[in-house]
């Protein structure tokens, strides 16, 4: 095993050589282990009680977010605010990669890669549908189907992915980025720990948590899958009705597992290409169709409409962020509490499990951009993006419901992987975007399974730069198995579940993480020659 770099104070990537595999001995057979083990038990449990299988995942959902939803809440805001400090202070000014590097990618390819595996699939699936849900259900004393409650509605929603999720994801980018880049560490999860636990990070610690960080990036990624093949299914459906069958039947998770089988093979195609011709590629072509579905929906619906509703939804944002990123659902205990847990809590669990997987992937792609220009680069320019996909199909669903045509609510209320294909209903040219829309939750899928692979490779092969092909089709395959087997095992229950419960313990080192990258910022400033 690697010790020591060729510069003093510099760690080289840490892995051992076995045939053709070159991986961290401890990392990869222990987070491989746990992953495998989990996937066995969800296909053997749900075989013998599939009933009992989803109670226990509904069940941990409820008891981790009656129990630990303030800590989620918490965590999620301090991290946001780290993000504020680092744009705000002197720190913002330090290159990622030493004050002469220069930007690998263009803007327009930089911000297509952060799209595309920062959000996709998600945005897919419930820029309908969850709207919608808050709207026939508000969780204030609001009229449920009121102007009001669609005001709210999409106020909420904008939360869920706005500036909170983003911030998640920009710490954790910059964290790793900071000590790979400036302070030559393996460019995994543990080298952001450097300040505190030394050369310690090669140790018992400096495994643990490793292994955490590829645990909650693998089912973060299975979860935005899960949801993704339930979408492709659904969209399948309404293309092919006498064909294919609905995703809630039974033949449905049939349909499921085969979609899994069949969208892993080409997400391994991708990743097996690499980063500068699969990944980059994908996710400038996965753009461009999804833009063309947004302009589709934004010129066939209602679209002055749709401009009013995107100021109006962002100057409601900005004003009620504060109160709405504090509230933890308290007083509604015991009335019509569990809302949140529902909604907020999912939402937040789901990006730090995903952090690992976006933070590595983003930093893989920054180098070169000052700690300013990427904290604002990664806060903003997604954000906006974000909110206006979700205003073009939120809002124009809500207006398609409000003006009587009906249909899009009881759509949600019986499977919101539908929600998206009733609002086509409205509009000419139907057939046209339901196609568009699977075509593009396919490439969605792809890129974050590839994506999500190459970050996992990395971190299990101790933070080595080119892994073995072999090994980024383990990771990629063993993906959608997770997936499968979380679909298979308790539906949309057991993918919020599975999301839930491992960005717990991340959560916590993610604040450590945060502590550790102003630590060693502060160093920087000070001693910029400094060893790591």
């Amino acid at each position: 095993m690697r010790k020591r770099g060729k510069r003093h104070g510099e760690l080289e990537p840490d892995f051992i050589k076995l045939g053709p595999l070159e991986f961290h001995p401890v990392v990869f057979p222990v987070s491989a282990l746990v992953i495998l083990g989990f996937t066995v038990w969800g296909f053997v449990r749900a075989q013998a009680d599939a009933a009992a299988t989803e109670k226990i995942f509904s069940d941990t959902l409820d008891w981790l977010a009656t129990n630990f939803g303030w800590f989620y809440i918490l965590t999620a805001n301090l991290l946001l605010a780290a993000v504020g400090v680092l744009i705000c202070s002197r720190f913002g000014r330090i290159r990622l990669g030493g004050a002469e590097c220069k930007p690998d990618y263009s803007y327009g390819a930089w911000f297509a890669m952060l799209f595309s595996a920062g959000m996709g699939i998600g945005l897919m699936f419930w820029s309908v549908a969850e709207p919608m849900y808050h709207f026939g259900s508000p969780p204030g004393i609001l009229a449920s189907g009121s102007p009001e409650a669609a005001r709210e509605a999409m106020l909420i929603t904008f939360y869920h992915w706005g500036l909170h999720a983003w911030g998640i994801y920009a710490l954790v980018g910059c964290a790793i980025a900071y000590f790979a880049f400036n302070r030559g560490l393996p460019i995994t999860i543990r080298s952001t720990f450097y300040p505190i636990l030394g050369e310690r990070v090669r140790g018992p610690f400096g495994h643990l948590i490793d292994i955490l960080a590829v645990v909650a990036t693998l089912f973060g990624v299975a979860t935005s899958l899960g949801l993704g093949v339930l979408q492709v299914n659904s969209g399948l459906h309404y293309l092919f009705p006498n064909q294919i069958a609905a995703s809630d039947t039974d033949a449905g998770t049939s349909v499921q597992m085969l979609l899994i089988g069949g969208i892993t093979l080409a997400a391994t195609a991708s990743v097996v290409s690499g980063l500068d011709k699969g990944i980059k590629r994908l996710s400038q072509g996965n753009l461009i169709l999804a833009a063309s579905l947004l302009a589709m929906v934004f010129l066939l619906g209602p679209t002055a409409h749709l401009l009013d509703a995107f100021l109006q939804n962002l100057g409601n944002y900005l004003s009620r962020l504060l109160p709405l990123a504090t509230w933890t659902e308290t007083y509604r205990e015991g009335e019509d509490g569990g809302w949140q847990h529902t909604w907020t809590i999912f939402y937040w669990g789901w990006w730090i499990s995903w952090s690992p997987f976006v933070g590595m992937f983003i930093a893989r792609i920054s180098r070169g951009r000052t700690i300013r220009e990427f904290a604002l680069g990664v806060l903003i320019v997604p954000t906006l993006l974000t909110f206006l996909w979700l205003t073009v199909f939120g809002n124009s669903a809500l207006h398609e419901e409000m003006a009587g045509a009906g249909g899009i609510l009881a759509a949600v209320n019986d499977n919101y992987s539908t929600a998206i294909f009733k609002l086509f209903e409205h509009y000419p040219m139907s057939q046209i975007t339901n196609g568009l829309a699977v075509i593009v939750v396919i490439t969605f899928f792809v890129t974050s399974s590839d994506s999500g692979s190459l970050v996992i490779d990395t971190i299990t092969g101790g933070g080595h730069p080119k892994p073995p092909v072999i090994q980024k089709i383990f990771w990629a395959v063993l993906e959608g198995a997770v997936a499968a087997a979380l679909l298979y095992a308790g539906g949309l229950k057991a993918l919020q579940s599975a999301a839930i419960t491992t960005g717990l313990p991340f959560a916590l080192a993610l604040l450590m993480m945060a502590f550790c990258l102003f630590k060693g910022l502060r160093r920087e400033r000070t001693d910029p020659g400094a060893n790591p």
